[in-house]
């Protein structure tokens, strides 16, 4: 019997290469979103049978264990994955699409890892890929509640990683720089805008890069070899001249 793995945000970016190169390694893999004709058409491509789930998680994260439940199917890999941003200056930004960004960023992340990760420690193995970003690795003015979820990501996956360790089960947290997805017009930026920082990696090679650090048991990885040494050279730099710095870098131009 194949493992399984359950990707959320799979209909596109990261998400489905996440789900075609678990495939190709020989999972099982459950794909949810909400686009479910996207998600059809990728099944049908995949190199080993797969499900499809369509699925809000801002709004039905809780009914997701029940439905994977009743394919019969445990989950041994789960890669947290959904999420999206938003970008302008907060006190103008729709308050209830920054809430939903919360709940799908930080709150079905920690209701499908509750809902998963009992199964796994009791059987000793499984593992739980989460995709933060390197925006949560300090704040971003104009996408602050990105960058805030995005941070809380990251903190959760580390402690986990932690709880975790000598149970068999591996945590990973994934970082990505700027990565061409539906995510820049989804955020409301121009589709082909990409955050002013070096270091401009795929989609695929986000997954393929994770998945090799999985394997290896890391806990973390920035992918990409220039985004990488990019936050590293960054890092020592006092956070209120950063502030300044990426204020500048990312404020509207209206």
């Amino acid at each position: 019997m194949s493992d399984v793995a359950l990707v959320t945000g799979a209909s596109s970016g990261i998400g489905a290469e996440f789900a075609k190169q678990l495939s190709a390694g020989g999972y099982e893999v459950i794909l949810v979103a909400r686009r479910a004709e996207l998600m059809e058409q990728m099944a049908a491509q995949l190199s080993r049978p797969a499900h499809v789930i369509a699925c809000d998680l801002v709004h039905d994260a809780p009914s997701l264990a029940s439905r994977v439940a009743d394919l019969g199917l445990q989950v041994d890999l789960l890669v947290n994955n959904a999420g999206f941003g938003t970008h302008g200056r907060f006190a103008a930004v729709d308050a209830a699409r920054e809430a939903e960004e919360v709940r799908l960023n930080c709150e079905a992340l920690v209701t499908l890892t509750h809902a998963f990760l009992p199964g796994m420690i009791e059987r000793g193995r499984g593992g739980v890929i989460t995709v933060a970003s390197t925006a949560g690795m300090q704040p971003i003015p104009y996408e602050a509640t990105y960058s805030a979820s995005k941070a809380f990501a990251r903190t959760f996956s580390d402690a986990l990683s932690a709880e975790l360790r000598g149970t068999g089960v591996r945590v990973l947290c994934v970082n990505p720089g700027p990565v061409p997805t539906d995510w820049q017009r989804v955020a409301g930026y121009d589709p082909d805008y990409l955050p002013p920082v070096p270091g401009k990696i795929t989609a695929a090679r986000v997954a393929k890069e994770s998945l090799r650090a999985f394997q290896r048991g890391r806990r973390t990885i920035i992918p990409g070899f220039v985004m990488r040494w990019y936050m590293r050279i960054n890092s020592p730099a006092p956070l209120p001249l950063k502030l300044r710095v990426v204020e500048r870098m990312y404020r509207p131009a209206r």
